[in-house]
């Protein structure tokens, strides 16, 4: 249900259930979860992208499931709906969807740090359609990358969004061609780990961490965590490789 192959400091996970449109059930969601074990454990990997095969990203939750009142399976104890939307992580992950990500879909989408798209994909919450609402974090993310208005079109139509308009209001980073979105993932996520990965790491913590803070308290915590960083390899190589004029050399401690 998972493929995970490793791209030197990258992880590339791959859904896999394409006879059910990378649906999820209770075998995905524990297989999502343990790929991003893999990825956070892994002191050699500093960055995963989250892509898929066939022609759907993922369609959500596997209605099948719930039908069967199999609903509280769909997600993992640490992790949340798929294994994913509340999973806590400290390595960047990047969406590179070329397809449909719809309900669930979307809102394993939002979970990720970055999204790569092609032109042929599409997002969506059409919860309502099904007398449901998107619950595993549609509702509560989608207002955060989207202007107000347009995530309550979504959240009260179920209609989908283009990719060009996703990119137009910044759900997506990266528009691309068909076929090419594990392509234009690969070189942004060497775009980031061309960088220091701990201080990778610390900065995504505190861009998720600005909205809950005030500004003094943003600054704060940066300046705690550059003190913190001041005892790592890596921040004596920073300023060494720039003085002597070459490229860095990571430790990642």
């Amino acid at each position: 249900m998972i493929e995970f192959d490793i791209e030197g400091r990258i992880a590339v996970i791959r859904l896999d259930r394409v006879e059910a449109r990378n649906a999820i059930n209770p075998a995905m969601a524990q297989a999502i979860e343990s790929a991003i074990d893999r990825l956070e454990e892994d002191d050699d990997l500093w960055i995963g992208i989250l892509a898929h095969n066939g022609p759907v990203f993922c369609a959500g939750a596997d209605l099948k499931e719930i039908a069967a009142g199999n609903g509280a399976g769909l997600g993992t104890k640490r992790g949340g709906f798929g294994g994913i939307v509340m999973r806590e992580r400290t390595k960047p992950l990047i969406a590179a969807v070329n397809g449909h990500a719809v309900a669930g879909g979307t809102e394993i989408v939002l979970s990720c740090d970055l999204v790569v798209a092609s032109t042929i994909a599409k997002f969506g919450i059409p919860e309502v359609k099904r007398s449901l609402v998107a619950a595993a974090g549609g509702l509560v993310r989608l207002p955060r990358v989207l202007p107000p208005n347009i995530a309550m079109e979504l959240a009260i139509t179920g209609d989908t969004l283009s990719a060009e308009r996703a990119h137009h209001f910044g759900l997506v980073n990266e528009l691309c061609p068909p076929g090419e979105v594990v392509a234009t993932a690969s070189a942004l996520a060497e775009r980031v780990a061309a960088n220091a990965p701990i201080a990778v790491r610390e900065s995504r913590r505190l861009i998720l961490e600005a909205p809950t803070q005030t500004d003094s308290e943003g600054i704060v915590e940066g300046g705690r965590t550059i003190a913190a960083l001041a005892s790592t390899e890596d921040f004596a190589e920073g300023p060494r490789a720039f003085i002597e004029k070459r490229p860095p050399v990571w430790k990642g401690r």
